[in-house]
């Protein structure tokens, strides 16, 4: 079998990264901008109402971090040129389609040159309301998976879920495929557009009562545990 080496993957090549700001998804980043400088670019997903914020954003919470010191040690003074070479904050969010980004150019620009996608977006609390959890770590999911389809080159979608996703098995979890819906405990099948259609209808009909925001979020919450 022909060795696979990820640096030279990553040369010369240009990722997408969603949930650019979280914790899983700065380590990634810095990994990459550390060992791999020859990478072509860098596109982080910011939720951000224009470039100018994203780009603040990007900077505030991931480049001036700690967790960059070693990169600071390395490049110097030359540090935010390399990050503005190499990396593009892009405003946008996994809850649209196309991933919320407006600019139709950029859009474009994007689905030419992308090479590799990385979803690293997601909620991770246990307590969250249950549609915010569907809006995000599934509808989001399907938007970032909608979104690598239309990338001209694309080779890669990597999907990192969340925490806790082989239940109570023990052993050796195989990495076995599934198909759309398939659960691994009963029910063997779960429809995700009813789900989001049961959670749409219950929204609408606490919102029709005049429901209180606090007893929204109680029922969303123990709608997620149903």
């Amino acid at each position: 079998m022909k060795s696979f080496s990820v640096l030279q993957f990553l040369n010369d090549k240009t990722i997408l990264v969603t949930g650019a700001t979280g914790f899983l998804a700065k380590i990634f980043v810095e990994k990459i901008l550390r060992i791999q400088p020859n990478l072509k670019k860098l596109y982080f997903l910011i939720r951000a109402g224009d470039d100018k914020s994203a780009k603040q954003c990007m900077f505030r919470e991931v480049i001036e971090k700690d967790l960059f010191r070693v990169l600071r040690d390395t490049w110097g003074d030359s540090l935010d040129s390399f990050i503005l070479e190499k990396v593009a904050a892009v405003p946008g969010d996994i809850l649209y389609e196309d991933l919320g980004i407006k600019d139709s150019n950029l859009k474009e620009e994007i689905y030419r040159q992308i090479d590799l996608v990385v979803n690293v977006a997601a909620i991770t609390k246990f307590d969250e309301r249950y549609d915010a959890l569907l809006d995000t770590n599934t509808m989001g999911a399907f938007h970032v998976l909608s979104f690598a389809k239309n990338c001209a080159k694309i080779q890669m979608l990597v999907h990192l879920s969340t925490a806790y996703m082989c239940g109570e098995k023990s052993g050796l979890i195989p990495e076995n495929s599934f198909t759309m819906g398939e659960m691994v405990k009963w029910p063997r099948k779960l429809d995700i557009m009813a789900e989001k259609q049961l959670v749409e209808q219950k929204l609408n009909q606490l919102q029709t009562t005049g429901a209180a925001e606090d007893e929204v979020t109680s029922i969303m919450k123990d709608l997620g545990t149903e």
